[in-house]
């Protein structure tokens, strides 16, 4: 696990806080939508089918950052749409940075380099530019050609100027072992990106594509074989090793959705920023008036085939803190990253 010890230590300390509170459930980062206009039209994304009017609609900046002051976590990601196309969007960033927040700015990279000088280096921001595969994978799936060459452009320019750069790769059931392998080895040795994260792809309910979501078996093998040959030891990924073991069927674990809430122009979501039960205006209430006993595998069907990172990474991240053995783990892992 490549994130950097400061943060590592901070989030530790969140969470043995939570324990000693005797909090059950506590956000460990907020998923923000400012906003649901993109400049693209990704095939499993289906943000900008809502109607015109809302997609005209940008989040004030008091009310972003105080849905996260609201929550308490000690990590923001802030998505879309583009989050690079709010006109505000630099000054959220600034005042969450201000605020001691580990800040990830998704972005698809397209408007990065127009929009870099807006930002300031700082250990507690990064840019999470969105890179599902090499060229031709990639263009193919935000159905637009010229958007990996100009991703590639704006984290080498990021990187030259002192940012810190992350990539998030989601793969759908399209891709194999080799896919995978290739266009991680590209962004951990040749762009040297800081950190990765990775997901299977969820079926999203409104995205244009519903023919190429992976199933649990599937995305097991997929990853499994992806993850041999030492290649989890070699990649800088920003992921718990127990996440790692979920994605490849070596652990099974429950869904923890309220781990990591999303707030968008509709108030806080239910259960999920993949799903949509209804939304209410408070973080507490999305706590305490959600009845999450009711999601996850087994339980509601739309979750039968989900492993996304959102509802299973914070599992295993609370279940490394309970065990001495994994945490002895996580940190040897975390400690190697940071010496590459």
């Amino acid at each position: 696990m490549a994130m950097p010890l400061r943060q590592s230590i901070k989030v530790a300390t969140y969470l043995a806080e939570q324990k000693l509170r005797k909090r059950d459930k506590f956000p460990l980062i907020v998923e923000l939508e400012p906003l649901f206009a993109c400049n693209l039209k990704c095939e499993g994304c289906g943000k900008i089918q809502h109607p015109a009017g809302v997609l005209k609609q940008r989040m004030p900046v008091a009310q972003a950052v105080g849905a996260v002051l609201e929550s308490g976590a000690p990590m923001v990601s802030i998505a879309g749409g583009e989050p690079l196309m709010h006109p505000q969007i630099d000054e959220i960033v600034r005042q969450l940075v201000a605020k001691r927040k580990y800040v990830f700015l998704c972005t698809n990279a397209m408007l990065l380099r127009k929009k870099m000088d807006m930002f300031t280096p700082s250990p507690y921001f990064a840019f999470a530019v969105h890179i599902d595969g090499l060229r031709e994978r990639h263009d193919e799936s935000v159905a637009k050609e010229g958007v990996f060459d100009e991703a590639v452009a704006a984290i080498k320019e990021a990187k030259r100027r002192g940012f810190r750069v992350t990539t998030n790769s989601t793969f759908f059931n399209t891709d194999t072992p080799q896919t995978i392998i290739e266009v991680l080895n590209f962004l951990n040795d040749d762009l040297k990106v800081d950190e990765m994260m990775i997901s299977p792809a969820y079926a999203y309910e409104k995205a244009p594509d519903q023919e190429h979501f992976l199933g649990v078996e599937q995305t097991r093998e997929l990853f499994k074989k992806a993850f041999a040959g030492g290649n989890r030891k070699k990649w800088r990924l920003n992921h718990s090793p127990l996440f790692l073991d979920f994605l490849e069927g070596r652990v099974d674990f429950p869904c923890t959705a309220w781990a990591i809430p999303n707030y968008s122009l509709f108030g806080w979501q239910r259960p999920c920023y993949l799903m949509s039960d209804g939304y209410v205006p408070t973080y507490r209430e999305l706590i305490e008036k959600t009845d999450w006993d009711k999601y996850g595998r087994g339980k509601d069907p739309r979750c039968a085939n989900c492993m996304a990172h959102c509802g299973y990474e914070p599992t295993a991240v609370l279940a490394t803190m309970g065990s001495l053995k994994e945490s002895l783990r996580a940190m040897r892992e975390t400690v190697s990253g940071n010496r590459e």
